[in-house]
């Protein structure tokens, strides 16, 4: 099991593998972000996107879909998040892309008033099969201290 006490600031790691399909793209847009780019071929290519593209949100998502694999991999004693910082969409995902992640630990602090838990600060970024950065946040994980 990783505990706070075995996360060491500027540690780096690569992970994930996730195939961006078609139906996936859609299905998503169509329930949570219906944007004409998001939904058909012909709208998209009218846009700036000129093809189908990912929801941004839908590709934090995916992106998610990784860090919980990482985690459970890595046996660590996660206990969420209180959130991220800069989000940034840098370059549109599109259906056929292969996304991958990327973390530095950033910082770590031990909560004050809570001994048996600890904080760290990483950053992210995710490329595409062609090692261009897609997005990068600052995430913040809470984690367990290692048992007395």
């Amino acid at each position: 099991m990783q505990y706070f006490e075995d996360i060491e600031v500027g540690s780096t790691q690569s992970f994930g593998s996730y195939a961006v399909t078609r139906d996936e793209v859609i299905a998503y847009a169509e329930k949570f972000d219906p944007q004409p780019f998001h939904l058909s071929d012909e709208a998209a290519a009218r846009t700036h996107f000129g093809r189908l593209s990912a929801s941004g949100w839908h590709t934090c998502g995916m992106v998610m879909s990784m860090v919980v694999a990482n985690l459970k991999a890595n046996q660590q004693a996660g206990l969420g998040s209180p959130g991220i910082d800069e989000l940034r969409w840098l370059k549109p995902v599109f259906p056929g892309d292969t996304l991958r992640c990327e973390t530095e630990v950033l910082d770590k602090r031990a909560s004050q008033s809570r001994p048996e838990m600890g904080s760290y600060r990483s950053k992210m970024t995710v490329f595409n099969q062609d090692d261009v950065a897609v997005l990068t946040f600052v995430s913040i994980g809470l984690v367990s201290t290692r048992p007395q």
